[in-house]
């Protein structure tokens, strides 16, 4: 449950530098700032994915190969490991 409350404050924090990046460009803010904000977003998606992966292994997956049913569950995350390493 921790995972999940962590993910869901980063979420929201990113959703609030969103919009101030939109309020940036609006305002003809320095594009340098703009990119360093961007940058700081993806940082907090990129550990929001991860607490959020990591609440799925502790239980969706130690369930199914709890009961014999991993393999789909670990193609699953690799497939998003693969997406998060290109």
């Amino acid at each position: 449950m921790q995972e999940r409350k962590k993910a869901i404050q980063n979420l929201k924090v990113a959703k609030g530098q969103i919009e101030g990046i939109i309020k940036m460009i609006e305002d003809e803010r320095y594009c340098v700032d703009i990119s360093n904000q961007i940058i700081a977003v993806q940082s907090l998606l990129k550990k929001s994915n991860m607490q959020i992966l990591r609440r799925h292994i502790n239980h969706c997956v130690s369930d199914a190969i709890l009961e014999n049913k991993g393999e789909e569950k670990i193609d699953e995350i690799m497939k998003i490991f693969e997406k998060i390493s290109k």
